[in-house]
């Protein structure tokens, strides 16, 4: 099974901002509220047609929780 690109959302400090970035931490998207980047569609645009796996975190850098897109690209051993 081919690995799918990974993605972190996460809240910027110093630029005051909501940053979705790749693995390789350059940022793809920004938003001023984390509902933004969550509400419908939204981060699966940003991830694009390749898909990815998006570790959403809080804004004081814990992980909240993780979103596979497609949602067909989850693996069917994880959790939820």
């Amino acid at each position: 099974m081919a690995k799918i690109p990974k993605f972190t959302l996460g809240y910027d400090k110093a630029q005051e901002e909501w940053q979705l970035k790749n693995g390789s931490k350059q940022v793809v998207q920004t938003f001023d509220k984390k509902a933004e980047a969550l509400q419908g569609g939204v981060l699966e645009k940003a991830v694009g047609a390749g898909g990815g796996s998006v570790q959403v975190r809080k804004q004081d850098g814990t992980i909240q929780q993780e979103r596979t897109y497609p949602r067909s690209a989850d693996p069917k051993r994880s959790p939820g």
